[in-house]
């Protein structure tokens, strides 16, 4: 007998796992399907930050940035392990946007929304300051205000870790290959990682495929009430660090455009990202050589020291799926989210299907929230929103000071490598204990496959965080494939495969 789910959820990026989270949390039977792996497209190339978005005011989009200043105090008190404060510093640049209009832009920024933990906006000057040391010496001064850094693929899982422990099936490498509607009802053929067709029952469905959100419009036999979907492809590059200190800068562009860049996994510097139409395959998309110029030309206006081509250590393209509201300019497309609820034909209500278009990744728990608004009610549920004070799995900690347990877990794992143990802390927050188990020595900890990582840390993410290969590990898990020589990679491979036959030999 085919089992009947609640709601299908159709796609493992961010607003789909969050989707499923708030559902599961509200009493719904859950499916989450994903194609590839969780967090493998969008939601893995952001510029990895819970922000405003300053720039979004010029498009007086107040009600987004209202909404985002507002989620970052909330998200930050849910996963204090994978976000934490970040301090931006916005160098005044003379021939752009004058002094009173970024005073007026950080006034506003400060006082949209209430901050507890995060400080607001001053006047810096550069001379003979760390700020002012990378820059060249026309910056005198500009201004600094507060965001927040995200490990954004950790967060989609951890939202569907969450999903799961609440309920919620979650089906990586899983792809919904059509979907029929009933009265009452949608049927979906499942594709599973076997290759094998699998026929479930859901009496709803989010559509959540990001930029394949309008095929998959189309499989459920409605391409002609799709929405307009704008793929604007956003990319970075990473170098060796630029600077010592821990803030992040903000550079203007003539164009009118924004680049920042940012201390990225100790030992680099993130710079990104740009803005460009895309019409190609969102599982193909790549950084060009014009974007990579673009971004060493910007950030090469502001450095003393420029950086050339020869000093990209790796880059990463993302597609944002955003609503086309027709605007020209890909950079001044709007960055909120739509709905597009869809109940069957006028004067016959159907089993309903909520297509997401555009959405960011700081909003993402608000956007869960209003697409349940909008469909718990078709479904009969009542449950009130809940995720506002919801931790996510590894938050639990005291007073959500990520200090106080770092310095906790380095008195209880003083035989960890402080580089290792960081790392551990500031991916998995106090679900570490569940990779370090009752292990006293690194030798417990199995054998080191990779340079720090070992067996103990590949177990736990095989069995809790849905990572089948090594590419799910080292730049979706965590970053540790920057850095990470051929011959290692293959060594993650060759353990994955093995733990296969040893499943299937015990099976």
């Amino acid at each position: 007998m085919t089992k009947t789910y609640d709601l299908l959820v159709v796609g493992g990026g961010i607003n789909g796992a969050g989707i499923a989270r708030d559902a599961a949390g509200r009493g719904l039977s859950v499916l989450l399907v994903e194609q590839r792996d969780l967090a493998s497209a969008t939601s893995s190339s952001s510029t990895k930050l819970i922000h405003g978005g300053l720039r979004y005011l010029e498009h007086y989009e107040f009600r987004l940035v209202r909404e985002a200043l507002q989620e970052r105090e909330v998200l930050l008190a849910a996963a204090p392990h994978i976000i934490w404060p970040l301090t931006f510093v916005l160098p005044h640049h003379r021939g752009l946007r004058p002094k009173w209009m970024l005073r007026a832009g950080l006034f506003l920024y400060d006082h949209l929304a209430k901050r507890k933990r995060l400080p607001g906006s001053r006047a810096v000057s550069f001379n003979g300051t760390p700020e002012g040391q990378p820059l060249k010496s026309d910056f005198a001064g500009g201004f600094s205000y507060s965001d927040c850094w995200v490990d954004d693929a950790r967060l989609v899982v951890l939202n569907a870790q969450d999903a799961q422990a609440r309920g919620a099936d979650i089906r990586t490498r899983t792809r919904c290959a059509s979907l029929v509607r009933h009265h009452d009802h949608w049927n979906a053929e499942l594709i599973g990682p076997d290759g094998a067709p699998q026929s479930i029952s859901a009496k709803s469905v989010v559509n959540a495929a990001g930029p394949w959100v309008t095929e998959m419009v189309e499989n459920a036999g409605l391409g002609r009430k799709a929405a307009g979907l704008r793929l604007v492809k956003g990319s970075h590059i990473v170098v060796a660090r630029i600077h010592d200190h821990d803030h992040c800068y903000i550079f203007q562009n003539g164009d009118g455009r924004i680049a920042f860049a940012i201390p990225y996994q100790q030992d680099y510097t993130l710079i990104g990202t740009t803005d460009v139409a895309y019409t190609g395959d969102p599982a193909q998309v790549k950084i060009s050589d014009q974007e990579t110029d673009y971004l060493l030309d910007l950030v090469n206006g502001y450095l003393a020291k420029p950086l050339g081509r020869k000093d990209v250590v790796w880059d990463y393209s993302g597609v944002r799926p955003l609503y086309d509201d027709k605007n020209d300019n890909a950079s001044a497309v709007t960055r909120d989210y739509v709905f597009d609820l869809d109940t069957g034909d006028s004067g016959r209500s159907s089993a309903p299907i909520l297509s997401i278009y555009g959405g960011k990744i700081t909003t993402y728990r608000k956007l869960a929230e209003h697409a349940m608004q909008k469909l718990a009610p078709v479904l009969g549920n009542n449950a009130k929103d809940w995720t506002a004070n919801a931790i996510l799995p590894g938050g639990d900690m005291p007073d959500g000071d990520f200090d106080a347990f770092l310095a906790k877990a380095k008195s209880t794992y003083d035989w960890l490598p402080r580089a290792l143990l960081y790392r551990l802390v500031r991916s998995y927050g106090t679900e570490i204990s569940k990779i370090i188990g009752t292990a006293t020595s690194l030798g417990d900890l199995g054998t080191e496959v990779a340079p720090n990582l070992y067996e103990a840390e590949l177990h736990y993410l095989m069995a809790n965080e849905w990572a089948c290969c090594a590419e799910d590990v080292l730049w979706r898990r965590t970053k540790l494939g920057l850095g990470m020589q051929p011959d290692q990679v293959d060594a993650i491979e060759k353990w994955f495969a093995a733990q296969t036959r040893l499943d299937r030999a015990a099976q």
